[in-house]
């Protein structure tokens, strides 16, 4: 089955799509993100993030308008960690309630891809199958930094 042009995002509350929908202007998908940085504190045993507010919005017709990112710190995961995921989610909901008429939801989005300190943020499509004689086929669309991906029968649930 083919990507379909709009990817369905089923809204399931208290879990990784608790915060998109629809306001008056179109669609938002928002959410915090810690990033791997790639490193390690002088611990060693614990992983350095980077964390961020994001917010996506989309016109009426599920097209990528703007995102907004703020990065609220670097840190090594452990309670370190919780006054910069609390400030993201503060900031984060900041902006969710300025969305007039926002409404919590569904959402169809097309695939896009924007870039922010040098990282992916976006529904990129790949190719996750595989397929006879070397053939590459678009059959899944991957929400990054969050590692969600959405795939056939693509009634927006996904995999983590």
């Amino acid at each position: 089955m083919s990507v379909p042009e709009l990817i369905p995002i089923r809204w399931e509350p208290h879990h990784r799509t608790s915060t998109i929908g629809r306001w008056d202007r179109g669609q938002f998908f928002a959410h915090v993100s810690g990033v791997f940085e790639g490193r390690a504190d002088c611990d060693a045993s614990r992983v350095v993030r980077r964390w961020y507010a994001i917010l996506h919005e989309f016109d009426k017709a599920g097209r990528h308008v703007d995102s907004t990112i703020e990065a609220t710190g670097t840190v090594p995961d452990g309670p370190e960690k919780a006054p910069v995921v609390a400030a993201a989610q503060h900031l984060l909901d900041e902006w969710l309630d300025a969305l007039a008429g926002r409404e919590f939801g569904d959402i169809k989005i097309a695939p896009f891809a924007e870039h922010f300190e040098g990282r992916l943020f976006g529904l990129v499509l790949e190719c996750h199958g595989e397929y006879a004689d070397g053939e590459v086929c678009q059959d899944w669309a991957e929400f990054y930094p969050n590692r969600l991906g959405f795939s056939a029968p693509w009634d927006g649930s996904y995999d983590t």
